[in-house]
């Protein structure tokens, strides 16, 4: 029974007349409250599929409590309780339900006076999700559906619900007594290249209960693809192919065939218009080889990695027709190339050459320049969101030949946006943007330029670029001096609204280009994939 003692005067002054009152009252020593204070400070952990601790500050004097617990209940208290007593200010709470909601009511309890119980204190938890799924097999993955399974015999299974990134339903599956049988079931309704999280339920008396839960992503569309996979000859395929045939190609390594014994991956010969893409997001396939491009040829590459290990040496895309389409790769990662990127040394008014999303590293360029345009022409030619380390030791990085006279009225476009460039062209008197095509227009913006010896341009038909929020020029003497004047080269123009800061790359040597530096990181300058992890 709770008691306080109090210990006061208590002075009453009345004036009625010239007399006074002042006999003292009774001392009050003791208040008896109505009722138990209630428990405070009540809280659950360690919550887990059939078990919780539950903890609270223990009331003065109680010695005992009631707990009720409310399944399926969200502080409603309409269930029907499990009530247990209990002399401690913890209980460990056993024998849960999993995926159930619970209502708790802790009671400080008068033992002589059950009409004196404190007013209870409350909280709502949840119990975990079990997961009974096994792992999803990439096998199992389509682009429009999804084949899961889950602990064999085990039949107490509703439905599988499928929800997107955003936690909306996407598709909901009531599953079968023969699935239940197999424990296994298919979804569909799904979106290709989408990531979604699906999750396997029991009805237990109209509530569902999940069970299990796995986040997985679809493949490409292959509505109307080809499939391909590694036991099939790609260049083959290609040759044979229709004008507009898409090639989905499984995961693993491509090693396109060669006839010479010097050479281990070929060439893939493209004539048509043909779209590369790899099915798998989480395993991206490999090309071993490289590609010539021929009259008729126009090529898409979307999610395919390319490899230029023991190829002939050439560059990874050459231009050999004249009459011909535009190159388009996203998302993919590019390596192993002596002579560099791509070669248009024919009259070829190629419309487009562009590079999005993608690691370029370790194109030697011995014999060539890295992005090397001497006869033709490249209408739109724009490298964005990507990195481009290891390469181009000793050579120019953009080279764009004057072949204006044979394209009359051409105005070429050059852009260069969000891009984390590392020691290219490093070698004194080299240039970043050797363009002497007359009439080109070059955007340089949002870019990351390192440690290189490179000048920007000597060449008095270099149009001046567009500059903007190209912030670290770090270790790059030439590209911040205008008179770079070495051996009769001169640099003929700077970015003078550039800033000149270490980004401080987690890694370069190992291609790692986090920025450490907060300063550059803030501008949101160069491949964004480094500036995202901040």
């Amino acid at each position: 029974m709770k008691r306080s003692i109090i210990n006061k005067c208590l002075i009453g002054i009345g004036i009625l007349s010239m007399a006074s009152c002042s006999d003292p009252m009774e001392e009050i020593t003791d208040i008896i409250f109505d009722r138990e204070f209630s428990p405070t400070n009540l809280e659950v952990k360690n919550v887990k599929e059939t078990s919780a601790l539950l903890k609270w500050k223990a009331s003065t004097g109680v010695s005992e409590y009631t707990v009720e617990l409310y399944p399926d209940d969200s502080l409603t208290f309409t269930s029907s309780p499990k009530s247990i007593d209990i002399t401690e200010n913890e209980l460990p709470l056993q024998d849960l339900t999993y995926d159930t909601r619970y209502s708790v009511k802790v009671i400080a309890k008068d033992t002589k006076n059950s009409s004196r119980n404190s007013k209870p204190a409350t909280l709502f938890f949840r119990t975990a999700a079990q997961q009974i799924f096994n792992a999803i097999e990439k096998g199992n993955i389509a682009d429009r559906s999804v084949v899961v399974s889950w602990a064999e015999g085990d039949k107490d299974v509703s439905e599988l619900r499928a929800f997107d990134e955003t936690g909306a339903l996407i598709s909901t599956h009531v599953i079968s007594d023969a699935e239940k049988n197999s424990s296994t079931a298919k979804v569909e309704g799904l979106s290709p290249l989408t990531k979604y999280t699906i999750k396997l339920y029991f009805n237990s008396n109209g509530v569902l209960k999940e069970r299990g839960s796995k986040t997985f992503m679809t493949k490409v569309d292959l509505n109307g693809a080809t499939a391909v996979t590694t036991k099939d000859d790609l260049a083959a395929l290609i040759a044979n192919a229709k004008d507009g045939e898409v090639f989905a190609l499984m995961e693993g390594k491509f090693v396109v065939k060669s006839s010479s014994e010097s050479v281990t991956a070929g060439v893939i010969v493209v004539n048509k218009n043909i779209t590369i893409k790899g099915a798998d997001p989480s395993d991206v396939p490999v090309i071993n080889g490289r590609f010539q491009l021929d009259d008729g040829a126009s090529l898409t590459i979307n999610m395919v990695n390319i490899d230029g290990e023991g190829t002939t040496g050439d560059q990874c895309f050459n231009y050999k027709g004249t009459n011909v389409g535009g190159i388009s790769v996203n998302n993919a990662e590019i390596k192993n190339f002596k002579k560099g990127l791509y070669y248009v040394n024919v009259a070829a008014k190629v419309p487009y050459i562009k590079f999005n999303n993608c690691l370029i590293h370790d194109i030697i360029c011995d014999g060539g320049d890295m992005l090397d345009c001497r006869a033709g022409c490249i209408d739109d030619l724009s490298i964005t969101n990507s990195t481009i380390y290891n390469s181009c030791a000793e050579r120019d990085f953009v080279r764009f030949d004057d072949a204006s006279g044979a394209f009359a009225g051409a105005t070429p476009k050059i852009t260069i946006d969000h891009c984390t460039i590392n020691a290219a062209a490093n070698k004194s008197g080299k240039r970043l943007l050797y363009v002497r095509f007359v009439g080109t227009t070059i955007n340089w913006t949002n870019n990351i330029v390192t440690n290189t010896a490179a000048v920007w341009s000597n060449q008095s038909k270099t149009s001046v670029p567009t500059f903007g929020n190209n912030n670290f020029y770090f270790n790059c003497e030439k590209l911040n001096v205008l008179d770079g004047a070495e051996g009769g080269k001169t640099n003929l123009f700077i970015d003078e609204m550039a800033t000149v800061l270490n980004p401080q790359y987690a890694d370069a040597a190992s291609g790692n280009f986090q920025l450490k530096n907060e300063s550059v990181s803030k501008f949101k300058t160069g491949d964004p994939r480094w500036y995202s992890k901040q």
